[in-house]
């Protein structure tokens, strides 16, 4: 054998075992920019699940997030064959319940269902959060409610004009009701003050259940909340319904105007819930669970349960919610900054 070929054949080797280097190094250094996408990418354990799941809400019982997921968690218990399980994990603005879910195995055996703050942007209202909203991974938008402004029985108002004069000759005396600071309900009265000029007193609550028996006790004056939380409670005759934040008007409860058509053009608050997963579960593990979720969302019972509390059934991809988390906080995040709210 020549001494030529033999110093071709390890020019020619060793160019192909520097390739493979680079090629391994470029692969670890895209590990380490991104530690969960290796996990990420994995398939999902074909005889998921084994065990039982827990849906975590971080809300009380009581509110449309806990009844939203105790019939999920009934459909799919069902269709999983396993115990799945509701936790109620209330308090500090939700963040405590999304924080336990941040730092739960990414496994699918822990769960979220959250309205939209500690999905999308509680970070910019809550220092030191503990968890970062855009890690989380996104399953799937489970359902969307348009709110309501209702006001006690007793205030002496019946529309939005007139609650806006009252509150302008009453300044920094009515108050409103919130789950916390960054719920809907606080960021849609924001919403309202930054709008009409007017400035109202927050009570924040541990969740929108106990804000709304306190407007109903007359212990506060004014609430943002769900049509399916609101609309008995208007047709009982406990509290007022003075608009629905949405554009077009709700043929639950067909007399209450548009904020739109009441003086606030554009004025618009929907409440919506998603399901998410901690962060680095594999994304075909949440793919298996969106397709679940999904199928469930059609069946015959959640339909049902959508009709009877003015819920409008979800079942976008894992991408699709992933853009629409974002997107919800942008909007709101404008908002945040244009009211200068500051961090707690």
């Amino acid at each position: 054998m020549s001494k030529a070929f033999v110093s071709k054949a390890l020019r020619f080797f060793s160019r192909r075992r520097f390739v493979a280097l680079c090629a391994l190094a470029s692969a670890s250094a895209a590990l380490v920019l991104n530690p969960g996408q290796g996990f990420a990418q994995s398939a999902a354990p074909a005889n998921w699940p084994t065990q039982s799941v827990k849906l975590v809400v971080p809300a009380p019982a009581g509110s449309t997030t806990d009844a939203l997921a105790r019939m999920l968690a009934e459909q799919l218990g069902k269709k999983w064959k396993t115990t799945t399980i509701v936790e109620n994990i209330a308090g500090a603005g939700m963040n405590i319940g999304a924080r336990t879910v941040a730092r739960a195995t990414p496994d699918g055996y822990v769960l979220f269902v959250s309205p939209p703050s500690p999905l999308s942007f509680n970070h910019l209202l809550y220092k030191d959060l503990g968890y970062d909203p855009a890690q989380f991974t996104p399953i799937t938008l489970l359902a969307t409610i348009p709110n309501a402004l209702v006001v006690r029985k007793t205030l002496p108002v019946n529309d939005l004009k007139e609650l806006i004069v009252f509150a302008k000759a009453n300044p920094g005396k009515l108050s409103y009701g919130s789950g916390g600071v960054g719920t809907t309900p606080h960021l849609s009265a924001v919403q309202l003050e930054t709008r009409a000029s007017v400035k109202l007193v927050h009570v924040p609550y541990r969740g929108t259940a106990p804000a709304m028996t306190d407007l109903v006790a007359g212990h506060i004056d004014v609430f943002f909340d769900t049509l399916s939380a609101t609309v008995p409670l208007a047709r009982g005759g406990e509290v007022k319904m003075i608009a629905i934040a949405d554009s077009k008007r709700t043929p639950a409860y067909p007399d209450a105007p548009t904020l739109d058509e009441s003086g606030l053009p554009g004025f618009k608050s929907v409440t919506w819930f998603g399901l998410a997963a901690p962060p680095g579960t594999p994304s075909a593990l949440a793919t298996r669970i969106h397709r679940d979720v999904a199928e469930v969302l059609q069946s015959s019972q959640a339909q049902d349960f959508m009709r009877r509390t003015s819920l409008v059934a979800g079942g976008q991809s894992p991408e699709e919610a992933a853009k629409f988390f974002a997107s919800e906080a942008k909007l709101w995040g404008e908002l945040i900054r244009e009211a200068k709210l500051e961090p707690q």
